[in-house]
């Protein structure tokens, strides 16, 4: 059997399969959904068979018939074939994109000023920075690599460790000998971090001063609250109050002295950490070796300089 030439059929069909509708599709793939439709039914018209059939669910929405289901696996991943074979034709030629997502946050505190020294390494290769604080599906949105915070599992990634932390109270230059002991912050604005979800194992204020036995003297609740680490760490920076810092995030603004930590003797790690992810039929991406190499050779090297400090 011959194998149709409607590639950009069978993208529009595995995509309108995954959103339900040839209107998500269509935002996906840059086009308008009766493009979309029409080149669905191209196939269907090569196939003479129906793709999709309708359910009502308070909404018309899109759904593959049997055939259709059972197929799809197999288009994903010659579609997914197709799209590594590409990249190494484009690794090939002049200039490689890496497209990398993290945290708004992480970018901010930890990437970007580091990133200069990639660029340094590997010239000729141009990095595509996503930010986002949702998880993003790397195969839809062409993702080679990410760096993700948290507890280690996420389906149908390749995971690897690459930095834990701990977690203490910091704030402006000044403030170390102000504050001896945690009690010591009864009356003092607590920063809290409304980015990061308790429930899903981050450290909060009410679990680090009970730890550090201050629990039954201050209220954990008051105080300021943001939703994005970085401007956590900046409120503290400017003598808005004391946060609560990730040791990563903090890094280089306590080695600058724009932070100081609180109560050293009173650290708490954390149960999660950083993990560089990708998919796994791109491990062996030259482009994606090369990222993360380096990823490691800089937390070595900080690691390093915090030790001989």
């Amino acid at each position: 059997m011959k194998l149709p030439v409607h590639l950009n059929a069978l993208r529009a069909f595995e995509a309108s399969a995954r959103h339900g509708s040839f209107s998500g599709a269509a935002g996906e793939l840059n086009v308008s959904a009766a493009a979309v439709g029409q080149l669905v039914r191209t196939l269907e018209e090569w196939l003479g068979a129906p793709l999709f059939h309708r359910a009502v669910t308070g909404r018309s929405r899109l759904a593959p018939t049997e055939t259709a289901q059972r197929a799809l696996p197999h288009i994903r991943a010659g579609l997914e074939r197709l799209s590594l074979g590409l990249e190494s034709l484009k690794e090939g030629g002049i200039r490689a994109t890496l497209t990398v997502t993290v945290s708004p946050a992480f970018a901010a505190k930890w990437l970007l000023p580091r990133i200069h020294r990639f660029h340094t390494m590997i010239p000729d290769m141009d990095v595509r920075l996503e930010t986002s604080l949702e998880l993003s599906d790397f195969a839809a949105q062409g993702i080679d690599v990410g760096v993700r915070y948290g507890a280690g599992h996420w389906p149908g990634l390749m995971v690897e460790r690459l930095m834990d932390e701990e977690v203490y109270p910091v704030g402006s230059p000044g403030l170390a000998d102000r504050f001896l002991e945690p009690a010591d912050l009864l009356g003092e604005t607590l920063i809290h971090d409304l980015s990061v979800d308790p429930y899903a194992g981050f450290i909060t204020w009410e679990q680090w001063l009970a730890r550090a036995g201050a629990g039954a003297v201050i209220s954990s609740g008051r105080g300021l609250h943001i939703n994005s680490s970085a401007a956590v760490l900046q409120a503290a920076i400017e003598g808005q109050g004391i946060a609560l810092a990730r040791s990563v995030m903090a890094h280089d603004d306590l080695a600058s002295g724009r932070l100081v930590r609180l109560f050293p003797k009173f650290a708490l790690a954390s149960t999660l950490a950083y993990y560089v992810v990708y998919r796994p039929e791109c491990a062996e991406l030259p482009k994606l070796l090369s990222f993360k190499e380096w990823l490691f050779d800089e937390v070595a090297a900080t690691t390093a300089g915090d030790h001989g400090q």
